[in-house]
């Protein structure tokens, strides 16, 4: 059976801030649109739900996420076409996009891509971090976004990034039993950041900033400075270690664990795209170069929202706006969307108080980079001892150590160790973290049915390729 095709304008991948404000510009400028979303309605991680959210309470998940519902309607009145339950797998050079769907395979044509797929948590690998009932907090906040779920039993949740204190908050305000919040920031991250504050200050965090910590420190114990931490259990989670920076520490038990230090830019089908990516020595991740307006050094792909770089899901739509307004008037070279100085004067505000967010929540290395006797990839078991030895037999780089080891070979495809196989060889070799480079991230980006591959269009090429 052949895939459907579909030519339109521009094809957007994500329905999250970013790329629902995108498609809302582009479909109202007369564009042929299409928005391709994995998940079964729109609103991507920071409203993801939103629609069909059993937390009617507005005061449970707060003002954030309600936010979403605005650009939930203006998206579905802009007369964009919605496919959900859309895994996007492959971008060609012709800005042609492969599809696997629930009614078969769907091939996209488009003039312009924005791919506007948000970001992912950053991997935290910790001893015990393969028990169950460890995960990772975004985790447990989607499960309260989307079925009203909170984690059962006595709840310890350990990390650092300002997302840490927004769920936090939200579970606390749902029911959750929030035993302890193991603070894992840095002490010295403080001294710098100060650096940094003027511009915080003039930014529109501060007010939610102050209102997030008191409703989380007035609710939960909260515990600075921790320095080492581990899960214990025989199967699943049974307690939580930790010792902070002075040597102090003791054993909570605990029957869930939540795990969270920062979030970075989702970035395997861009990479598999061939967008450009430089190493960030503040962020620890790889980030798209791309211009003011998302435009990368692919022709016609284009980046959105937190995709390009995280700033959180208010920022991730004005960024949105900005990138439709560059496709509209690429496609368009006459016209003139003129509300692209609204844009960039909220893009502005929102960027102020980034430096001081990313420097005081800059994760420590020995959070990570991690002990030899820790899992660096859960998909295939792969210990950091075992990447170490590889490294230490000689291999360059991260492909070469999936080739020894099959770290990053799993379904997630390196997106969850990816980082850490990075810093360890750079760690390891004395090089940089650039020049020790990352998996090479090939299409299909995620797992597919054959049957998908399989009914796509193909020509003579493709046939000499495979017959012989």
């Amino acid at each position: 059976m052949s895939a459907e095709r579909v030519e339109c304008d521009v094809a957007i991948v994500g329905a999250g801030p970013a790329g629902l404000a995108a498609a809302s510009v582009c479909a109202r400028a007369g564009l042929e649109t299409i928005v391709l979303d994995e998940a079964d309605s729109p609103g991507g991680n920071a409203h993801r739900g939103i629609a069909k959210a059993p937390n009617r309470d507005r005061a449970l998940l707060g003002p954030e996420y309600w936010r979403g519902e605005r650009l939930v309607a203006e998206f579905r009145a802009s007369g964009a076409r919605y496919e959900a339950h859309s895994i996007v797998w492959s971008v060609s050079p012709e800005l042609e996009l492969a599809v696997s769907r629930r009614e078969g395979a769907l091939v996209v044509s488009a003039r312009s891509v924005i791919l506007a797929t948000g970001s992912l948590e950053r991997p935290f690998p910790i001893p015990g971090a393969t028990l169950r009932g460890v995960e990772m907090l975004g985790a447990a906040q989607a499960r309260l976004h989307s079925a009203g779920g909170i984690p059962a039993g006595r709840t310890i949740i350990a990390g650092t990034g300002p997302l840490l204190w927004v769920a936090a908050s939200q579970l606390l305000a749902s029911g959750a039993n929030i035993d302890a919040i193991l603070d894992t920031t840095p002490a010295e991250n403080r001294m710098r950041a100060l650096l940094h504050l003027p511009g915080f200050l003039l930014s529109p965090y501060v007010r939610r900033a102050i209102r997030l910590l008191h409703a989380v420190r007035s609710r939960a114990q909260v515990v600075n400075g921790v320095a080492e931490l581990r899960a214990a259990g025989s199967d699943h989670v049974e307690s939580v270690a930790y010792r902070n920076a002075d040597g102090d520490g003791r054993t909570i038990p605990a029957d869930s664990l939540l795990l969270h230090q920062g979030v970075v830019p989702e970035t395997h089908l861009a990479m598999a795209a061939g967008v450009e990516h430089r190493w960030d020595a503040l962020r620890h991740c790889w980030m798209p170069i791309v211009d003011a307006n998302g435009g990368t050094s692919v022709p016609g792909l284009l980046l959105a929202g937190d995709a390009a770089g995280v700033g959180g899901a208010q920022a991730a739509a004005w960024r949105g706006v900005m990138t439709a307004i560059a496709v509209v008037e690429s496609i368009d070279p006459g016209r003139k969307l003129h509300h692209g100085r609204l844009a960039r004067t909220a893009i502005a505000q929102f960027s102020r108080g980034r430096r001081f967010l990313d420097t005081l929540y800059e994760p420590a290395a020995r959070f990570r980079i991690p002990s030899d006797d820790t899992v660096a990839c859960a998909c295939e078991s792969v210990t950091a001892g075992e990447v170490r030895a590889a490294i230490d037999e000689g291999c360059a780089g991260p492909n070469q150590v999936k080739a020894f080891t099959r770290c990053g070979m799993g379904p997630c495809q390196g997106r969850m160790c990816g980082l850490t196989v990075t810093e360890m060889v750079a760690e390891r070799r004395g090089i940089t973290t650039a020049q020790a480079g990352r998996f090479t991230a090939r299409f299909p980006a995620k797992p597919v049915p054959l049957a998908d591959i399989a009914s796509l269009p193909y020509g003579k090429e493709a046939l000499d390729a495979v017959v012989r």
